[in-house]
């Protein structure tokens, strides 16, 4: 029986803190100041100094993965200078801890924090700073290559290939308004640079790498024609086009002719596709949160396929969701599994799911957090289900910032984790570690091989 991994995923600027110490350069995260219902990122949950805890934490919880990200800007001086010791000591630390505690570590190279210097050459529009990006994966995969068995390049991929693509992909703001040959350049030269480094690990190693997207299922609103094709071109363009050039090594025909009928000017090089062409995937990963629904009749007709989120999205009656308006949808968790491995045969690895509650602790007694135990427990089964019924190979199963972090927004009141850091957005307090009711009961899910849920 193949080992199923349970485990937990972070990023760097939400979880490290750490900020401007041991030589740590500028992100993008560093300049952004806090606001009334969001943090700064200077100190996040502050694992920079507390890493043994949290790793005692995840050995107790039973844990055997651990997802995390590496900063570009900790390791590289403004990500394209010299190598910083320092930096590369702290995840030398990490790596060995979790080894020591029989954890597995996966390493992500990119999770939106881009070198502040780079954010201001243009992040991943430029080809020096895409150049920039595969020098510190391999000197990250030569350093780690013998210790770390699983590789992840970019954190949700497909979220490059859509309205926003700027925000993760430069980080700060251009003086202009993102194109539509903005996300597609961005989308094309990080698909090249996770090309070049899984190729890269795979000549040079018997570790695995796969891509990972944002998977939301999408339902049409109504039967309607026009609802069910605009979510079938959606679904092409968003998530089947990319897992394409990680299964098969070229992007969807749909994308292709788009691009050819629209004349995007696009600078793509012939080396580049060679290299997109070579690419293969172990596995294929990806986050779930949510899912969404789209009405056609709120699309302009002339928008790109990217962008029918963006107009069409209505809001799902038949599901609850919580304070955020993030709609809960186990079964769609399942249904991302299955339309995956149907299509491409391969492992599937959920390596980020959860839900975020606002909590309060009052300084005694256990947070009772029943909503977050019910929403784990709908979700796994649901994976249960694909396993055993739909025959999908699954690699495992990763909570989302199992230790309370910041969310992607900054908002500490957003938790996620089965853990209470105690600070808020606005005050640090002592940053105690407190297990809530989730702790326990995810502690005897891991125990008992998930047959207690």
């Amino acid at each position: 029986m193949k080992k199923f991994f349970g485990g937990n995923s972070t990023s760097s600027m939400q979880t490290e803190g750490g900020w401007n110490e041991d030589g740590k350069s500028k992100s993008v995260y560093d300049i952004r100041s806090e606001t009334e219902t969001s943090s700064d990122w200077k100190v996040a949950n502050d694992n920079y100094h507390n890493l043994s805890e949290d790793l005692d934490l995840m050995k107790n919880l039973g844990l055997n993965m651990y997802r995390f990200q590496i900063s570009w800007s900790r390791v590289i001086h403004d990500g394209d200078g010299d190598i910083n010791s320092k930096g590369l000591k702290y995840y030398d630390q990490l790596v060995q801890g979790l080894l020591d505690r029989n954890i597995e570590p996966m390493i992500c190279l990119y999770h939106f924090d881009m070198p502040l210097k780079l954010a201001y050459e243009g992040g991943f529009l430029n080809k020096k700073v895409v150049n920039d990006f595969i020098r510190y994966g391999k000197i990250i995969i030569n350093h780690f290559k013998d210790k770390v068995k699983y590789w992840i390049t970019f954190n949700e991929q497909n979220l490059y290939f859509q309205p926003g693509a700027t925000r993760y992909a430069v980080g700060v703001d251009l003086g202009r308004k993102e194109t539509i040959e903005d996300i597609y350049q961005i989308s094309h030269n990080i698909m090249y640079a996770h090309a070049c480094l899984a190729n890269y690990l795979h000549d040079t190693s018997n570790n695995k790498i796969g891509g990972m997207l944002a998977y939301a299922a999408t339902y049409p609103a109504t039967c309607n024609p026009s609802d069910q094709l605009l979510v079938a071109r959606f679904n092409e363009f968003v998530n089947n086009s990319l897992l394409d050039a990680f299964v098969k090594g070229s992007y969807s025909p749909a994308v292709v002719s788009f691009v050819k009928e629209h004349h995007l000017k696009l600078n793509i090089t012939d080396n580049e596709i060679e290299e997109i062409r070579k690419l293969k995937s172990d596995f294929l990963a990806f986050s779930y949160y949510r899912t969404d629904v789209i009405d056609a009749s709120k699309v302009p007709i002339d928008v790109a396929p990217n962008y029918y989120l963006e107009y069409g999205k209505i809001r799902n009656k038949y599901t609850r969701s919580n304070y955020w308006n993030w709609n809960i949808d186990p079964q769609g968790f399942r249904k991302v599994m299955d339309d995956i491995y149907y299509r491409y045969r391969l492992p599937v690895f959920p390596i980020e799911n959860g839900i975020g509650l606002i909590e309060h602790w009052d300084g005694q007694h256990t947070i009772d957090d029943q909503i977050r135990i019910d929403y784990m427990r709908d979700h796994i089964n649901e994976l249960k289900k694909a396993q055993k019924e739909d025959g999908v190979e699954v690699l495992g199963y990763l909570g989302w910032g199992l230790i309370d972090i910041l969310s992607s927004s900054g908002n500490m009141d957003k938790r996620y984790g089965v853990v209470y850091v105690n600070r808020s957005n606005h005050d640090l307090k002592d940053m105690k570690r407190i297990p809530k009711k989730s702790f326990y009961w995810l502690q005897n899910v891991i125990k008992t091989n998930a047959e207690f849920i």
